[in-house]
């Protein structure tokens, strides 16, 4: 007689966030995990190889927001990065008992794993009440693993660090767990995946055999058993049995049964993303939001701070601890048992062009006499692009009262998908975008007495020493009208990730000339204006003039970011910047 029995899971992780390759995840049996397990040191290869395939077991770690903004009051989340693995449930519950009564939210980037354990979490997060979004979570100069850095559970704070969703997923297993939320967001740059399950077989044969003793004169019947192991293998078609079990699991969560068919629909060794617009059809998301909907400095702000802030005093924030510097070609990974490291806030630079080591934003009103006291007012984005870029351009538009001003932008590149998530914000508030540079008068908006009675930064245009490279090209590319001036200096290069540069490109509707263009060199290339128009670059031969000109607000209509003056007893406010 021929048995068999099978091990259920998913294929793990995908390279360039597109293309998967099928991984077997096998667990035998779910060993109980020690207490100090919960936040075991993640293996150091980790964090060393950007392009790695691998992915360590999922873990899970208390994160406090350290973005600019935030002082005492900061909106804290569970970090749960990693593969699901059998004893991935065990551990949550572990860190749940810690939290106590609190509620965080969880921000998970899971490449799948073990479809059970992706149940199991599911109920749990849903029992408990809690919120999820897919996003990544950056720790700040502190890395939980690493000699010298932890977390102060009991006292005051976990680790410092910063959620986005650029590069995150929830791939294979995953969306099961992310349909345990009461709240689920993935909007953004998230990327959601599924495909069928991978069952492995392990068949055996089992031989009985009969055979008789006589003892003191008795006959007894001895029957043995031997197992004999033969081949494994697999068979990538879910079973009616487990389809069944999926399909009452999303009915329990609330969630639509088109999940469950594009899983069947793709095979196991590819992924099929779900878009933001069919999550929401199939009730997979809860809104269009972000991770930051969850981990934004600005839930903390208001009369009524969210659930998951948490105010501490500056005497109990953690005092700056000595962490060990990874080698070039290494990057420390995070710990957790000591207070972490608060950053450094990095001070704006008022050099030439008023570049900043990091991209700032800054409004600004025009201060050409010709168009005095009507003058157009734009964004300043100058500085390097950053994981921190897109969060800062988001609360920056929330601040303002009027969100609908151009961005002026003058950058040297910087992280490719904190552009393309900057991008893709740029195109769903129709924001305008010009390459050029902006002078602020008089002192640089870190100082004081630099505001008019309007209460902004004044400045001009100028068009000499302005750049825009490789991921400065690609956050161009989002705005809904786009211009470089014609001395700005904008080129381009290929930063790797083909398929999603390219899906990027697709989307903003640009021409697949300038993706041509980006993957010809490996060094910077310049672009000259006709192979900018030509490849929908910009939207036109227009200057800055066009958005920021000081006679644009006597036209009619009048355009959005035309400012009227102030009356007589006005009082200044600071200006959003970040």
């Amino acid at each position: 007689m021929i048995s068999g029995h099978h091990s259920n899971s998913v294929s793990w992780w995908f390279r360039g966030l597109v293309r998967l390759v099928p991984v077997l995840a096998m667990v035998a049996a779910a060993f109980p995990a020690k207490a100090d397990d919960v936040l075991q040191t993640w293996p150091d290869t980790i964090w060393h190889d950007p392009s790695s395939d691998g992915f360590a077991d999922m873990r899970f770690t208390f994160a406090r927001s350290s973005a600019a903004g935030c002082k005492t009051n900061c909106p804290e989340w569970i970090s749960a990065e990693g593969a699901i693995t059998a004893s991935t449930p065990a551990l949550l519950k572990r860190v749940l008992k810690k939290l106590g009564t609190r509620k965080l939210p969880i921000v998970v980037n899971s490449p799948g794993g073990d479809v059970e354990a992706a149940l199991q979490l599911g109920r749990i997060i849903r029992k408990n009440g809690l919120d999820i979004a897919i996003g990544k979570t950056e720790f700040s100069d502190c890395w939980p693993g690493t000699e010298g850095c932890g977390a102060s559970f009991g006292k005051a704070v976990a680790y410092f660090g910063v959620a986005s969703d650029g590069g995150a997923m929830c791939n294979s297993a995953c969306p099961l767990m992310f349909a345990g939320g009461v709240r689920r967001v993935a909007g953004g740059w998230a990327y959601l995946g599924v495909h069928q399950i991978t069952t492995t077989w392990f068949p055996s044969t089992r031989h009985f055999r009969t055979t008789y003793k006589t003892i003191r004169g008795k006959r007894y019947q001895v029957t043995t058993e031997t197992v004999t192991q033969g081949q494994s293998y697999k068979t990538y078609k879910m079973s009616k049995g487990f389809a069944r079990k999926i399909s009452a699991y999303l009915k329990e969560m609330g969630v639509g049964q088109g999940v469950l068919d594009k899983m069947k629909a793709t095979p196991a060794s590819d992924i099929q993303r779900i878009t933001l617009h069919d999550m929401l059809t199939m009730k997979l998301a809860t809104s269009t939001d972000i991770v930051e909907l969850f981990t934004g400095v600005i839930l903390c702000m208001g009369d009524k701070p969210a659930p998951n802030c948490r105010a501490i005093s500056e005497d109990t924030r953690p005092a700056a601890v000595t962490t060990a510097q990874p080698a070039p070609s290494q990057q420390a990974e995070p710990p957790s048992s000591q207070p972490a490291k608060a950053p450094t806030a990095v001070p704006f630079q008022g050099a030439a062009g008023n570049a900043a080591p990091e991209m700032r934003f800054v409004v600004v009103r025009g201060s050409d006499p010709l168009c005095d006291p009507d003058c157009p007012g734009w964004i300043s984005a100058e500085g390097a692009i950053t994981p921190r870029t897109p969060q800062k351009l988001r609360q920056l538009l929330a601040a303002l009262d009027n969100p609908r001003l151009p961005i002026v932008v003058s950058s040297r590149g910087g992280d490719l998908f904190s552009a393309l998530v900057a991008g893709r914000l740029i195109r769903e508030r129709k924001l305008d975008v010009v390459v050029a540079r902006t002078n602020i008068l008089g002192c640089n908006p870190a100082g004081a007495g630099c505001l008019d009675d309007n209460g902004a930064y004044v400045g001009l245009i100028s068009r000499f020493g302005v750049e825009c490279d490789s991921a400065c090209a690609l956050m161009l590319a989002g705005g809904a009208r786009r211009l470089v001036d014609p001395k700005a200096r904008l080129s381009v290069s290929s930063m790797g990730q083909k398929r999603i540069v390219k899906a990027y490109l697709d989307e903003m509707a640009i021409s697949p000339g300038l993706f041509a263009a980006i993957e010809q060199s490996s060094v910077e290339r310049q672009l000259e204006p006709d192979i900018m128009l030509k490849v929908g670059l910009v939207t036109g031969p227009d200057t800055s003039d066009t958005l920021t000109g000081p006679a644009i607000c006597r036209s009619s209509p009048k355009p959005d970011n035309c400012r009227l003056p102030p009356s007589a007893n006005a009082h200044a406010k600071t200006p959003p910047k970040f």
